[in-house]
């Protein structure tokens, strides 16, 4: 279990995180969504001890961790927007440098290595260099090297920036699997399908405070289960509808281009952001 008490990071006069409370249970799959700016990156900072809060704790099952917790701190792998990795090493090299950063002996290196590229679909590509490898295969490639050191709780911070459609979905299928596996996930990103496919709760954020925790099926029901979609001179304008029998009776007494689909947790968050998340 991870808790974010008073949770409070500060730059100077700024205040990117402000007095965070959350709950985040074992096995859970947790999503961190906002606007630029909100705070999501600076929370995983927090929590992969990168940073330091000014003010406040995070507890992991009951633990105070931080800087001098290895214990802790070994529970927990952190995959970054940014490729980090040495271009000139192949997959073999690159997972067998991570695992001699944590004194793990080589045999269990090398047999780690071989289960989590096969579980990955990288097995075949395994000789080849970083440089050579496509955007969808680094990104696998750094889930398997945080996954090395078994960790019980994996940070993403926007794990499918820049990736293909199909990319991105093998992603989620991996993403998936190693959640049944009971791995607490937590995942900030801007996509939106990717949340409402992949969390079972999702936390609005935004200047730094947490605005809504709920499902997204939760926060898709507060808008309105239904949503009907007109195209005007404007633009397109959407009104939402609770019941799909008052969404229809608005369409029959309306002329021009409009359309019936299900709300998405996208209608979600930019119907929260033009009212109060920015």
């Amino acid at each position: 279990m991870i808790e974010l008490r008073d949770l409070t990071k500060q730059f100077d006069s700024f205040t990117a995180v402000d007095s965070l409370n959350l709950t985040i249970e074992t096995g859970e799959f947790f999503g961190l969504l906002g606007p630029n700016g909100a705070g999501k990156t600076t929370t995983i900072g927090l929590l992969s001890t990168l940073l330091l809060p000014t003010r406040g704790e995070i507890r992991i099952d009951g633990k105070v961790l931080n800087r001098k917790t290895p214990d802790l701190k070994q529970q927990i792998s952190v995959i970054t927007q940014e490729y980090s990795m040495r271009q000139d090493m192949n997959m073999d090299e690159i997972m067998e440098y991570q695992g001699r950063l944590y004194f793990m002996p080589l045999k269990k290196i090398r047999a780690r290595t071989e289960e989590l590229l096969e579980f990955a679909g990288l097995r075949d590509f395994r000789k080849r260099s970083v440089r050579k490898l496509s955007g969808g295969m680094k990104r696998k490639l750094m889930v398997c090297r945080a996954l090395l050191t078994e960790p019980k709780i994996l940070l993403l911070d926007e794990p499918t920036a820049g990736m293909d459609a199909l990319s991105r979905r093998q992603m989620w299928n991996l993403l998936r699997k190693l959640n049944e596996q009971n791995l607490t996930i937590l995942l900030t990103t801007h996509y939106m399908e990717e949340a409402q496919s992949l969390c079972g709760r999702v936390a609005l954020m935004d200047r730094g405070k947490l605005e809504e925790v709920n499902t997204p099926k939760g926060l898709i029901a507060s808008l309105g289960a239904y949503a009907v979609d007109e195209t005007t001179a404007e633009g397109v304008q959407s009104r939402f509808f609770q019941e799909r029998e008052e969404a229809i009776s608005y369409l029959s007494g309306k002329k021009g281009r409009l359309s019936l689909r299900d709300t998405t947790l996208e209608d979600v968050f930019v119907e929260r952001a033009g009212r109060h998340l920015s």
